[in-house]
């Protein structure tokens, strides 16, 4: 069976992209210009456009025309990234980034609420308990990079500045916060899974409806076992993270 006529212009386009043809910031021609370069009418060549549009290709500005989009450095999620380390202010996000502290903006946004089932699940309690959610943004010099609800304990933060948004960014983050509870972590757990986002990730992350996210699901432990903080999910754009870890084997 004969390939849709907007598969067949949206395949071509992404290819003269990758290749070069046009590179970021570059005007891709008009919609006159490739309906008739294609020999078809309007309507492929209009489905062709949203098609990469939602892929994060290309995007329209008024009076800018349709041009082709930058596309973010890929960065590398390793490991060791919670380890505490001596030096200027940072915290995993930063590290994640590589970028310095003055580089670094977050929104935020903090609430009680009751653990649901998957909650209490996550936090090995009782449905109901008491949490601190913390809803934030991460930015890396204004681009939105990450977002995440981080989830505490209202008996563990309640009356400290931990449950203060004023005391974020926190340099250390949240292993640091604890800290100062007396609480000491002694593991982190890391779930992850991708998928297609949500019309909120989308557009909070400004990327295209056809960018795949990284989720993941992430727990602090305390040295009791004791799950002290969940958060539920990270979102990032899953087109530009990779993910490393290394597994040292005894001979």
């Amino acid at each position: 069976m004969a390939q849709p006529e907007y598969l067949r212009i949206a395949a071509d386009l992404r290819r003269r992209i990758s290749e070069g043809e046009w590179g970021p910031g570059d005007r891709i021609p008009t919609l006159p210009e490739l309906h008739a370069a294609y020999g078809v009418s309007e309507a492929p060549v209009r489905a062709a456009l949203r098609m990469l549009t939602n892929e994060g290709l290309i995007e329209s500005r008024a009076r800018a025309g349709t041009r082709v989009r930058s596309r973010p450095p890929v960065h590398r999620i390793a490991a060791d990234r919670y380890r505490t380390k001596p030096g200027a202010p940072s915290t995993a996000f930063t590290r994640d980034q590589g970028i310095g502290w003055s580089e670094y903006r977050l929104d935020k946004k903090f609430e009680r609420v009751e653990a649901d089932e998957e909650l209490a699940a996550l936090f090995e309690c009782e449905p109901g308990e008491r949490l601190l959610a913390r809803h934030f943004v991460f930015y890396d010099n204004d681009e939105p990079t990450q977002m995440s609800t981080s989830y505490v304990r209202w008996a563990d933060v309640a009356g400290t500045p931990v449950a203060d948004p004023i005391h974020e960014p926190w340099p250390g983050g949240t292993r640091a916060q604890l800290a100062t509870l007396g609480i000491r972590v002694t593991a982190i757990t890391e779930s992850f899974t991708a998928a297609m986002p949500t019309e909120h990730e989308a557009e909070t992350l400004r990327i295209g409806a056809g960018v795949p996210v990284l989720r993941y699901t992430r727990r602090h432990i305390a040295g009791s076992g004791r799950v002290v903080e969940v958060a539920h999910p990270i979102v990032r754009r899953g087109d530009t993270t990779i993910v490393d870890f290394r597994i040292d084997l005894d001979d």
